[in-house]
């Protein structure tokens, strides 16, 4: 079954209820609603569920003009009230699973969801988890509080694990066409998950067990989380060689076999490379089992904002300027280019560390106007608006993020100083010397 397109049986047409309309969970409804399925999307937002029942998206990666056909369909509402969940034939879970300031799992979100869910749940329904934890989740989190519901899983009500994989701004893929992996708590469980799913999903990849959907989604993020940690560790050593690694990586691509590039940062950003694999490491320990090379990894990929920090203090100095003092312009605040999605990111770590140095610190995001209070940030800023005179003014501008709506020729050719993390001005040819790569 691995692999297949599947079609939907049109003789019946399910009511999906997904909790949490963020960046799984909306584009997910889309999915839904488009493919023929009644949806009804829960989230304690008031303000966004208000906003997306007038057709206006919170997500500047789903355009309101697909927000307001999924309205326009009538299949599609978005709700506050919970009381609601007793009504869908599956409830998706598409909710937030952060780390702890001790880097271990924080089950918060989950775990209130599933209470929520106990409270309503009746026979017949499925409960799909699809946001990213550790292997055995399912099982031995999310059953034992539905099951307070009096109904057993397996006999009253269907039970599975589908990981979300969602890539925002990905231009070449959405929700429908990435194929899906879907664990069963059992056999049943795992045939309602997939008839379910046949109305979003094009390709799906069944497999034997909840424990095997969460073991896939980890690694998929852990081998990603290595190999860019890998390639971190060699740019500060190309550095010190005097090798640009770029060049490097163009060079190695060229092998048709063998190779995959991956490309240095300032810092690893979004809601999964930087902390699905600590899942697994805290999972790992009680098996009484060290993950050092995952470990290793993390400790590298977080340090990468303070190489960016100690390479903008030898761009100055090279300019016979110090850190202290220095005006900053950090130009992108989303962890990745034409998003606005700040989870994460590491320019929120690199504009707190440059304060704590004594400078003066701005920072422009075409995509996002201002900060927003987070667990670990706030920072009170607001996007400073483009112009020759204001770049002139700055000190440094370091670059964070490369979005394309930036023109890098303009900007070096009216900066003072350019500090480049993301290779953005590798065809920017007049002006070289005002660059330094980081």
């Amino acid at each position: 079954m691995a692999g297949k397109a599947v079609k939907k049986n049109q003789k019946t047409v399910p009511h999906v209820g997904i909790v949490g309309l963020g960046y799984v969970g909306l584009p997910l409804a889309r999915e839904f609603c488009f493919g023929g399925a009644k949806v009804t999307g829960f989230d304690v937002n008031t303000v966004n569920v208000g906003r997306i029942n007038k057709g206006r998206s919170p997500l500047k990666t789903l355009p309101n003009e697909q927000v307001k056909k999924m309205i326009a369909t009538k299949k599609f509402k978005a709700t506050c009230n919970m009381a609601g969940l007793s009504k869908p034939d599956a409830i998706l879970i598409c909710v937030p699973t952060p780390l702890t300031e001790n880097r271990e799992p924080d089950m918060t979100y989950v775990e209130q969801t599933c209470r929520t869910i106990a409270k309503y749940l009746r026979k017949g329904q499925l409960v799909i988890l699809e946001s990213t934890t550790y292997p055995g989740t399912t099982r031995e989190l999310m059953l034992p509080i539905l099951e307070t519901s009096g109904l057993k899983a397996g006999k009253d009500f269907y039970l599975a694990y589908s990981p979300e994989r969602e890539d925002p701004g990905n231009k070449h893929f959405r929700t429908g066409t990435i194929a899906k992996v879907v664990g069963g708590y059992d056999k049943a469980s795992l045939k309602v998950a997939l008839e379910i799913y046949k109305y979003a999903i094009e390709i799906l990849v069944p497999v034997d067990s909840c424990e095997v959907a969460e073991a896939a989604k980890i690694l998929e993020n852990t081998y990603r989380c290595v190999n860019i940690a890998m390639v971190n560790e060699l740019k500060q050593l190309f550095d010190k060689m005097g090798i640009d690694v770029w060049e490097v990586i163009r060079a190695a691509s060229s092998k048709p076999f063998g190779f995959q590039a991956f490309y240095p940062g300032p810092g690893l950003g979004g809601h999964c490379i930087p902390i699905d694999p600590f899942y697994l490491t805290w999972k790992a320990r009680q098996y009484g089992m060290p993950t050092k090379f995952i470990e290793l990894a993390g400790e590298i990929n977080t340090d990468m904002p303070s190489y960016v920090i100690h390479r903008v203090m030898e761009a100055l100095n090279d300019n016979k300027k110090s850190l202290k003092g220095s005006r900053v312009l950090v130009l992108g605040l989303a962890y990745k280019k034409d998003i606005d999605d700040v989870r994460e990111s590491p320019s929120l770590e690199l504009i707190k560390l440059l304060k704590e140095r004594g400078a003066k610190v701005d920072y422009n995001d075409p995509y996002i106007p201002q900060t927003h209070k987070q667990r670990k940030y706030n920072l009170r800023m607001k996007s400073k608006k483009l112009s020759a005179t204001m770049l002139k003014s700055y000190d440094v501008v370091l670059i964070a993020t490369d979005h394309s709506d930036y023109d890098y020729k303009w900007i070096v050719a009216n900066s003072q100083l350019v500090v480049d993390t993301r290779n953005a001005t590798a065809n920017v040819k007049r002006g070289r010397k005002k660059i330094f790569k980081a």
